[in-house]
């Protein structure tokens, strides 16, 4: 009988477990990089979060497989409010060598997990040339003299470009200006000065927080690009506009050149220094043409590529019943700048300011989206009126033709009120600060259900009367010395500063140990830099826009910081820079970095005490 209840106890723990991963969602996902260049070598990793076989891939004939399948498997266990949680990834890494360029297509990879097939997504590989020549990119480092020679850092190693999608546009045409940086050794970018764009409307395009560096030719050569800042911009007036330069700083690690190099250098690598350098882009003149003559009497500035619904809420409705007319013009273009169409009711309607909502879409294609205008009116009287129909004129840049929509006109049967023309009107709108009574200016005076007080039952000349100047009087006083003594706390703004700088640092770090769990490299080391140049700024009552390593290196040995303590401080914030775009790490990295800085930080707090 126990051996019985044993087995069942067994089958029911392993049923269990079989219907956890079986109801788990099953996530197959193929990750390769987005470019690479011919006759380069690149991983192409497929990962799947169950257990499976049965792997099916096919790859193109522009590519060689050098290398693969080789499997991985990974586990981890977390404990959220007292539940575990098992987690499961097996990867399945190939090596491939790109032998022609232009951009492929690997189609999606098939899997079987139990008894279900589980399809990847497909890539887009674009295949780069080789850079042109490598002796042309060193003669170009030497012609640019010291700057080479003194930082070793050319100009060509790293530089900002501000791309614009058109030079030539109408007013109030919308075009896209961008802002990349490539380098060839990674940099760290701690200061932007983007132009004022002046003469221009702009909308930012959103841009993800951690931006990849993805890889593009330029010029013959092959550089590392990533994208800082997308903006959408609409001349305001015509002729020729000028987006000012803007400047940028970055630090970039180079290796130090050792006359003699020891084997300690093969096994740790190079020493590195760091190296500052201000980035500029150039200026762009833009060409902005006026609209072409012939404008509709109706034109209401729109430019781009629109259309037009429009819609009433009732067509036979009573005196002092409200009455809405809903136009949504649709489309791409200057939709916030744009005047709204006007609607002509009655003479005798109550007409009330339109309600608007706007609701755009800012991408790298222009803005899109919608305006909705809500036009509320009230007719006082009955009969048969005639709301003309609603035109909307808008510009066509790409016909460079005005083009016009038009509504269906709208026949209202007013019908008399129930309570004569003076009744009061109740509208459905839903500002309720609309709602009026038409004809009736006076009202009656109310001269039933009268209620008096007698003089003793006041609250003139009461207790309490007296109590309510009293009380506020004293709370007043009292408040007023313990704000007193608040700002002369608050004065010493360096004291405060430097008091809190732990207390941020610790908070900062607490979130780059929930990023380090959750195994988020990037925003683990972005969250970490956040609490060392943070720290460092409170302690030395310095703002960040002002710090770099050289001013922390000098403030710190001025307070007495050993020379120790602050290499270990210069080799963390190197590491986590470095980290942010490095391919990749060692397993233990992310731990290390943050054993270190949490050390870094409290040796610090033992040193400079404030």
């Amino acid at each position: 009988m126990k051996y019985i209840r044993r087995n069942l106890i067994f089958l029911f723990i392993l049923f269990v477990v079989s219907g956890v991963s079986l109801f788990a969602q099953v996530e197959f996902k193929a990750l390769a990089p987005e470019a690479v260049v011919a006759g380069s070598q690149f991983k192409v990793v497929y990962t799947i979060n169950s257990e499976a076989k049965d792997l099916r891939v096919q790859h193109p004939a522009d590519f060689d497989v050098l290398m693969g399948p080789s499997q991985m498997t990974s586990q981890s266990t977390s404990f959220v409010n007292g539940k575990r949680s098992d987690e499961l990834t097996i990867s399945y890494t190939y090596i491939l060598m790109a032998k022609a360029e232009g951009t492929f297509k690997i189609p999606a990879a098939t899997i079987k997990v139990a008894n279900s097939t589980y399809t990847s997504n497909e890539l887009s590989i674009k295949v780069l040339p080789p850079d042109k020549t490598s002796d042309a990119g060193q003669q170009s480092g030497q012609q640019n003299g010291a700057s080479a020679s003194s930082t070793g850092v050319s100009d060509n190693d790293i530089f900002m470009r501000m791309i614009v999608s058109r030079n030539n546009v109408y007013e109030q045409e919308g075009f896209l200006v961008t802002f990349k940086l490539y380098f060839t050794r990674w940099p760290s970018v701690t200061n932007y000065k983007f132009p004022e764009f002046e003469g221009f409307h702009k909308q930012d395009i959103e841009l993800p927080e951690q931006k990849n560096a993805v890889l593009e030719q330029y010029n013959g050569r092959n550089y590392q690009a990533v994208t800082l800042y997308q903006v959408i911009l609409f001349p305001q007036r015509t002729g020729k506009i000028t987006i000012e330069k803007g400047s940028f700083d970055a630090a970039i690690r180079v290796p130090i050149q050792q006359r003699s190099q020891s084997i300690f250098d093969d096994f740790f690598g190079p020493q590195t220094r760091t190296v500052n350098k201000t980035l500029t882009t150039s200026p762009v003149t833009i060409d902005v043409k006026p609209l072409p003559s012939g404008k509709p009497a109706d034109f209401s500035g729109a430019v781009g590529n629109f259309t037009m619904n429009t819609n009433i809420n009732a067509t036979e409705l009573k005196a002092n019943e409200a009455v809405t007319i809903t136009t949504k013009i649709s489309g791409t273009g200057n939709i916030r700048l744009m005047k709204n169409p006007e609607v002509k009711f009655p003479n005798d309607f109550d007409i009330y300011d339109p309600k608007i909502s706007v609701d755009t879409r800012v991408s790298t294609g222009g803005v899109s989206g919608s305006k909705t205008i809500e036009y509320m009116a009230i007719p006082r009287f009955g009969g048969e009126f005639e709301i003309p129909a609603i035109r909307f004129s808008y510009f066509d840049p790409k016909s460079a033709t005005y083009k016009t929509l038009t509504s269906e006109s709208y026949t209202l049967k007013v019908e008399r009120g129930e309570e004569g023309e003076n009744s009061p009107a109740v509208t459905n709108y839903n500002n309720r600060e609309s709602v009026r009574f038409l004809g009736q200016d006076i009202r009656y005076l109310k001269v039933k259900g009268i209620h008096f007080e007698s003089q003793e039952s006041l609250f003139y000349g009461s207790l309490l009367f007296y109590l309510s100047y009293i009380v506020p009087a004293l709370l007043f006083i009292v408040f007023f010395f313990i704000y007193r003594k608040q700002m002369k706390e608050n004065a010493n703004i360096a004291l405060k500063r430097t008091k809190r700088a732990n207390r941020m640092a610790v908070k900062r770090l607490k979130n780059a140990g929930k990023l380090l769990k959750e195994n988020k490299k990037e925003a683990f080391y972005e969250e970490v830099l956040r609490a060392l140049w943070g720290y460092l700024s409170d302690k030395l009552n310095i703002p960040q826009s002002d710090l770099t390593k050289d001013n922390v290196a000098n403030e710190l040995s001025k307070y007495g910081v050993g020379d120790e303590l602050i290499s270990e401080f210069m080799a963390i914030l190197n590491d986590c820079e470095f980290a942010r775009y490095a391919p990749s790490q060692a397993p233990d990295a992310m731990d290390r970095i943050y054993g270190q800085t949490v050390d870094a930080i409290g040796k610090m707090e033992n040193t400079i005490k404030k």
